[in-house]
């Protein structure tokens, strides 16, 4: 089993890149693991072996790129974690490992309502599915995790009730898929932020493809604190497809953005962490409303009450 964590933009120079792997990891030591990966790879991905019940983390970047902090961020992965796993590598380069991206990624359905066509599959007449064009590697969230699939799942779900939803907000957007499906959906406009220069280009990028482009603002901000997130609140809706601990950290302000009656559609998270997730957010006054597990994977949809 595989999850894509994270993709910078796509780089036309033919650049060499390395593959950088640690294995063996225990369950517990592998979000540790996969934020040391993403202070200097391109794209990082988790595999599980369900034979030994153990992971593997994976990344791509530039040769040699970040070698001190990459040093360092594992070092710390290591001791919060008591595993000290060792760092392996091996060389490819950029054209080829663009190739097979692009290769490996086809249409994917989502649930009843949604399809995923890269730009290289032409397109088709679909019954009943809203199509969402998007390639792999540009950013997180080209609908292939389970993490971006269940958010799919619940807004589809989350968007048949009479709720409004007036106000939205994409946090940690990535390529913008969840912020594009909102865009489409509900005809509002969404604000979709990332902490990475390249995620509020790539969003922009997709959403002008996806005829979003007046919908879709998308905006370099730090969680809760920047100024255009905090002038459109309270939010109807709020994705936050990130990780566990941030979860955590954000819950007192993720509760005080949403609106009465608002959703947030909490991801990025493995099964076993979301009792410490929901706990967080649940001491702020948000129910569960239900949980949605796809694999090792759950996605969390809460509410506030109005």
């Amino acid at each position: 089993m595989r999850r894509d964590t994270y993709s910078g933009p796509r780089d036309r120079r033919a650049d060499p890149l390395e593959t950088i792997w640690v294995e063996a990891l225990p369950e517990q030591a592998v979000p540790s693991y996969e934020s040391a990966f993403q202070t200097v790879c391109r794209s990082v991905a988790l595999f599980l072996d369900e034979a030994t019940d153990t992971w593997r983390v994976e990344g791509v970047r530039p040769q040699g790129a970040g070698e001190d902090a990459l040093a360092g961020a594992l070092a710390l992965a290591a001791l919060v974690t008591g595993h000290d796993a060792a760092l392996q590598a091996a060389p490819v380069e950029s054209e080829g490992w663009l190739a097979r991206t692009a290769q490996a990624f086809g249409e994917q359905e989502i649930g009843g309502d949604f399809l995923i066509r890269p730009t290289h599959v032409p397109p088709r007449r679909i019954y009943g599915r809203m199509v969402l064009v998007l390639d792999a590697g540009i950013a997180f969230g080209s609908g292939e995790h389970a993490s971006t699939r269940g958010c799919l799942i619940a807004f589809a779900r989350a968007a048949k009730d009479a709720r409004p939803m007036r106000r939205i907000l994409d946090l940690g957007t990535g390529s913008g898929i969840l912020a594009m499906a909102a865009a489409k959906r509900r005809r509002r406009r969404v604000l979709a932020t990332d902490i990475e220069p390249w995620s509020v280009r790539v969003t922009e990028q997709n959403a002008q493809m996806n005829g979003v482009g007046r919908l879709v603002r998308a905006r370099l901000a730090d969680g809760w604190g920047e100024r255009h997130v905090r002038a459109g609140r309270p939010y109807d809706l709020v994705f936050a497809n990130i990780l566990a601990r941030p979860l955590c950290a954000m819950a007192k302000r993720l509760a005080a953005g949403l609106a009465p009656g608002g959703t947030a559609i909490l991801a990025g998270l493995l099964g076993t962490q979301a009792r410490m997730v929901l706990a967080a957010h649940r001491r702020q006054g948000l129910v569960l409303e239900r949980a949605l597990p796809i694999g090792p994977w759950t996605t969390l949809v809460l509410r506030k009450a109005g």
